[in-house]
């Protein structure tokens, strides 16, 4: 079973909050595509190139997404580990059945 230190603690935490946008889910969910371009992303998202930018930076600074410059465009993608990581915490949640069973009689 997984068990979170307070680094992942952290790291989990920034995660959810990146993820807790619609705009941001949207920008994740255009990513699952491939690689696309700021302009790419703003004309799909029809959303302003700064508020979009906000939104990068968030899911960027989360570590969700990478960015590679290539002359005056950037370019984004999905990081495939964080991504990984995020579908194996979420899948540890799962309660097993026999954590659905009180483990106390403290509450009798």
């Amino acid at each position: 079973m997984l068990r979170l230190n307070t680094k992942d603690l952290v790291r989990t935490a920034r995660w959810f909050h990146a993820l807790a946008d619609e705009t941001r889910l949207r920008v994740v969910d255009c990513l699952r595509e491939g690689e696309q371009c700021v302009c790419d992303l703003t004309e799909s998202l029809q959303t302003a190139q700064s508020l979009l930018s906000f939104h990068l930076k968030t899911l960027k600074d989360a570590g969700i997404l990478k960015d590679r410059r290539e002359g005056r465009w950037v370019y984004y993608s999905l990081n495939q580990e964080a991504i990984e990581e995020l579908e194996e915490l979420v899948g540890s949640l799962r309660p097993k059945p026999h954590d659905l069973r009180p483990t106390s009689r403290r509450c009798d």
